[in-house]
């Protein structure tokens, strides 16, 4: 009879850390830090000489995961992490308002007024999020394969609106989070199996692309700034393949980015304006998400 073919002839890395670890340092030879086995001494994984091997490992283990699951084709969100869902944002203005009881002596509890005041108008654009990451998932989870999965950042705000609105659907989500100094937890929708943590800002922003098919993006600060410019240069100089670049709310991107000016003086190609698309309903999103992917 033939051995399984997972047999092997020789100990897995697995098995031979598990013989390691129970090897008593009965000698000072063996007690040294020196015989440890490498893959197995996080003192040694963690110097800084080893940063190409970190970085080979934050490539490799979403990636064989992802694989592992079959997520082969993905719709990426981007988005505020302080966009606030519509309750909260309520929430939040009603008690900045009794706060203040128009009192015009109180400068700062009017900026808090106002501030709310723009939370709700922002809030519009998480329930959207959610909308097309329901709709996205719904049709894709009956469609021909490889099915569209929602990524996102995996934090609150927009990220937790995408999650959210595809968990909703019933279906399955991806979230790239990162270490941050203010430690930012994974939101509680993306799908457990499908839930990362990044060190390096680089191997997260390659993971959104790899499997990406089209990209969204809603209003945010420089993390979204930083996603959605480096998605652009890298179709730019044809890196990566086009993809649909969408940018929900019109008046923010248009007040916040002069893409005219950019072509005025010459830095970018008049063509280069049309790697970008403004899209007003979740519906127009998802017929060129589709339209795009079919």
């Amino acid at each position: 009879m033939s051995p399984d073919s997972t047999d092997r002839n020789f100990p897995s890395a697995a098995d031979d850390a598990k013989t390691a670890r129970l090897t008593p340092a009965v000698t000072p030879q063996v007690a040294s830090p020196a015989y440890r086995l490498a893959f197995d001494d996080e003192e040694f994984l963690l110097r800084e000489e080893m940063r190409p091997v970190r970085l080979l490992l934050e490539l490799s283990k979403p990636e064989l995961i992802l694989s592992e699951h079959q997520i082969q084709h993905t719709v990426v969100i981007f988005g505020s992490a302080r966009t606030l869902c519509r309750e909260a944002a309520k929430e939040v203005y009603f008690a900045a308002k009794n706060l203040w009881h128009g009192d015009p002596e109180n400068p700062a509890l009017k900026a808090l007024v106002d501030q709310a005041k723009r939370n709700m108008r922002q809030a519009e654009n998480y329930e959207t999020a959610r909308k097309l990451a329901h709709l996205i998932t719904e049709h894709c989870g009956n469609e021909g394969p490889p099915p569209l999965h929602v990524v996102t950042g995996g934090g609150p705000g927009i990220m937790e609106a995408a999650n959210r609105g595809a968990h909703e659907a019933g279906g399955r989500s991806v979230g790239l989070n990162i270490v941050l100094p203010r430690e930012q937890e994974p939101n509680t929708y993306i799908s457990p199996e499908l839930c990362f943590r990044f060190h390096y800002f680089a191997m997260r922003k390659m993971h959104f692309l790899m499997r990406a098919r089209a990209l969204v993006a809603f209003p945010g600060g420089f993390g979204t700034l930083d996603e959605l410019f480096e998605t652009l240069t890298l179709i730019q100089t044809g890196k990566i393949n086009p993809l649909p670049v969408l940018l929900f709310d019109r008046d923010y991107w248009q007040k916040l980015i002069n893409w005219e000016l950019l072509v005025e003086e010459g830095m970018i190609s008049p063509e280069d304006l049309e790697l970008i698309t403004y899209v007003d309903t979740v519906e127009e999103a998802w017929a060129i998400i589709s339209a795009h992917t079919a």
